[in-house]
């Protein structure tokens, strides 16, 4: 048998990630290589220190500015739900699962050039209440303030969901100078009435046609006296109806704020493509700091992949896809074993 003493570095690391299909393990790693060990992966993983910072550090170049630009919070939860010693792992909610899950929480902020309809990952969070007891607002309060003061990023409003839609959060992007764009929970309670009648919950609210087109002014319960904001009702199917507040108050097209809103769905689509094509679940080690560079490098994969698929013009799908695909036309080509009977 082969020695494997070679030190792993963190571009090998990355390099399994981007071209395995489907079993992201360190044993799948170890068995397909000729230079490393398990316990040589095992020893990089556990001694780097992989930070947010590192995704910044390597995306930057690529990211496209504009004043016009957009942040875009969210989180996402790692499915761990058959875990049972993984570190970080807890019980939270999932919106792809529609349910509690185990999992790991990741905060997450992309940057959205709507005029190229493009988008990068510019940070992000491991929620671990216990390690340093932030809690998901914490995170995004703390990206929000990096992005206008270290990073100094062009943008012009903030989407998130209604998760985020928090009266801190909101006056925090005021006091920022910025916009932002974000549903509300059906329950959350407002005034239409200029103070003349209780708070209801928004989705009990009156609309006249007028309204439906062009929004209407209300004040939020808890929010300081004055403080009033644009309601909007956008209705996505006849099933789902999103109650969307903005601060800029002159907005007056509810198609328009629509056409907004759907900018924060590049989020998710950054989620499910780290998810299916980067492994970013698929780390079974038990130790946080080992989950946390893997989670590193998975976003770093996916950074990669979407700078070439930019360039070439490709989806990044077709681009891990066409890793199998090459090997299909090799091995049709010339095959490892030859067929001998039908």
């Amino acid at each position: 048998m082969r020695p494997r003493t070679q030190t792993v570095s963190r571009l090998d690391y990355c390099q399994y990630l981007l071209v395995s299909q489907i079993n992201y393990t360190l044993t799948n790693f170890a068995e397909h290589s000729e230079k490393f060990s398990h316990d040589a992966l095992n020893r990089y993983l556990e001694g780097d220190k992989l930070s947010p910072k590192l995704t910044w550090e390597n995306v930057q170049n690529q990211v496209i500015q504009t004043p016009k630009g957009f942040l875009v919070f969210d989180d996402t939860v790692a499915d761990k739900n058959f875990s049972h010693n993984i570190e970080l792992v807890r019980r939270q909610y999932s919106g792809n699962a529609h349910g509690v899950i185990k999992g790991i929480g990741i905060v997450t902020c992309v940057y959205v050039n709507p005029e190229l309809d493009q988008f990068w990952i510019i940070d992000y969070r491991i929620y671990d209440p216990d390690g340093d007891g932030k809690t998901k607002l914490d995170h995004v309060q703390e990206m929000l303030l990096n992005c206008v003061h270290q990073k100094q990023l062009q943008f012009w409003a903030v989407l998130m969901d209604s998760w985020y839609a928090t009266k801190e959060i909101m006056l925090a992007i005021e006091k920022y100078e910025k916009i932002y764009y974000c549903p509300l929970k059906d329950n959350r309670q407002v005034d239409d009435s200029n103070a003349t009648q209780p708070y209801r919950r928004v989705d009990a609210l009156e609309w006249t046609e007028l309204e439906k087109q062009k929004g209407k002014i209300v004040k939020i319960k808890g929010f300081p006296g004055s403080h009033k904001v644009k309601l909007f009702r956008v209705v996505l199917s006849t099933q789902r109806t999103d109650y969307v507040v903005t601060n800029d108050m002159a907005q007056d097209d509810t198609q328009a704020v629509r056409e907004v809103c759907s900018f924060r769905w590049k989020v998710e689509q950054f989620h499910r493509e780290t998810k299916q094509l980067t492994g970013l679940e698929g780390c079974q080690c038990r130790k946080a700091r080992i989950v946390r560079n893997h989670i590193a490098c998975a976003i770093l994969v996916w950074v990669r992949l979407k700078q070439v698929a930019n360039e070439t013009k490709q989806t990044v799908y077709h681009l891990k896809h066409g890793l199998l695909s090459d090997y299909l036309r090799q091995q049709l080509k010339s095959p490892a074993i030859q067929m001998a009977l039908a």
